[in-house]
């Protein structure tokens, strides 16, 4: 199982996956806007989208889980 945690503070601005997705390597999850830049965070794994703990619109800081893949 691996996490997938946000890389600095910033708003999410897109979810691109819902749970029981099948996702492969580098396809986006989220889009996080931090800095006035859109930054795509991307699997770091195939996988299946096990839970997502964010959503369009909320704060998250650094390090903070966004979504849980296995």
């Amino acid at each position: 199982m691996s996490d997938v945690t946000a890389p600095m503070a910033g708003k999410v601005i897109d979810v691109k996956v819902n749970v029981g997705d099948a996702v492969n390597e580098d396809d986006d999850l989220v889009i996080l806007e931090a800095m006035k830049m859109e930054m795509p965070i991307v699997a770091p794994e195939s996988g299946t989208v096990k839970e997502i703990k964010c959503s369009k619109g909320d704060s998250v800081g650094a390090d903070d889980v966004l979504v849980v893949i296995e």
